[in-house]
C-alpha cells in the first residue's frame, strides 16, 4: 500500500527513453522508433505516452522579442496500460512527420520530447534532437530563389504571426535583377499534398522622396499569396524561378 501511495506522487516513477531509428528526416517522411520503459519501485498506471515535436519560437511580449519552447505537433504512442514494478517494456511506433514540419536552418533546435502521463505524478521528460530537411517541393522553390534568381538567404526564424499561428519565415537579400529594386524578400511556405502555397512579403527599396515617405509608413511593403502545384514544381527550378520572377516583378517597381 505504501509503495502505491509513493508512486502516485511521483516517487520511484517509471523511466522512459525514446529511441529513434535515425536522427535526420525530411518533412513528410515516416518516423520509426521505440519507447523503452523501466518500471519504478511500484506498479504504475500510465494513461498515455505522447511524443511532442518541439522547437523554439520568437514571440513579442511587452514590446520585446523573446524565445519560447513551443509544441509544433503531438503524437499519441499508446493508450492506458499498467507498468509493473521493475518491469522492462518496449513499445514500437511509427508516424508520418507532417509536411509543415519546420526545417533545420541556422541554429533552430528541433526535438522530440517524450511525455509519460501518470495520474498525479511528475511527468518524466526525454528529449531527442533531430535534423529536418524541407520537403522536396519546398527545397526546389528555395533552390529556384537562390540559384536561379540570385536571392541569398539571410535569416530563418520560427515566429508567431498576428493570428497566433506559428510559421517559419525565410528572409532573403535580393540579388540578380532585383538587387536595386528590393530591400528584402520574406517568404512563408505552406506545403500541402498537391503543392505548396506561398506568402511573400516584397519590401521595395526607397527611391526619391516619395519612396522615403512610403518606407516611413511601411507602404513600400506588398504581401502576395500564390500557389505552385506539384506539376508546376515538377517542371524544374528554372520554370519555378520564371513564375516567381514574374510575380515579384509586379510588386518590385
Amino acid at each position: 500500500m505504501f509503495k502505491k501511495i509513493m508512486a502516485s506522487i511521483g516517487v520511484g516513477a517509471a523511466k522512459v527513453d525514446t529511441q529513434l531509428e535515425k536522427e535526420r528526416f525530411s518533412a513528410g517522411e515516416e518516423v520509426r522508433g521505440k519507447v523503452v520503459m523501466k518500471g519504478g519501485n511500484a506498479e504504475q498506471q500510465i494513461d498515455r505516452i505522447n511524443l511532442f515535436l518541439m522547437t523554439e519560437v520568437v514571440k513579442e511580449k511587452d514590446d520585446r522579442k523573446v524565445r519560447e519552447e513551443e509544441i509544433i505537433h503531438s503524437f499519441n504512442i499508446t493508450e492506458s496500460f499498467t507498468l509493473k514494478e521493475g518491469e522492462d517494456k518496449e513499445i514500437d511506433f511509427s508516424f508520418k512527420l507532417p509536411l509543415n514540419t519546420p526545417a533545420s536552418f541556422g541554429r533552430l533546435p528541433i526535438w522530440f520530447q517524450t511525455g509519460l502521463d501518470i495520474p498525479m505524478a511528475i511527468d518524466p521528460q526525454d528529449r531527442d534532437f533531430i535534423h529536418v530537411d524541407p520537403a522536396e517541393p519546398v527545397q526546389t522553390i528555395l533552390t529556384a530563389l537562390q540559384h536561379e534568381l540570385g536571392f541569398s538567404l539571410r535569416k530563418v526564424e520560427m515566429e508567431e504571426a498576428r493570428n497566433r499561428q506559428i510559421v517559419q519565415e525565410f528572409e532573403f537579400l535580393p540579388g540578380g535583377r532585383f538587387r536595386g529594386d528590393l530591400d528584402e524578400l520574406e517568404v512563408v511556405f505552406f506545403p500541402q499534398e498537391d503543392g505548396v502555397e506561398l506568402v511573400l512579403e516584397v519590401d521595395r527599396r526607397a527611391k526619391g522622396l516619395g519612396g522615403l515617405l512610403a518606407e516611413a509608413f511601411d507602404a513600400d511593403e506588398s504581401h502576395v499569396r500564390t500557389r505552385l502545384t506539384n506539376a508546376d514544381i515538377a517542371n524544374g527550378e528554372r520554370s519555378v524561378a520564371n513564375q516567381l520572377e514574374q510575380l515579384i516583378a509586379r510588386f518590385a517597381n
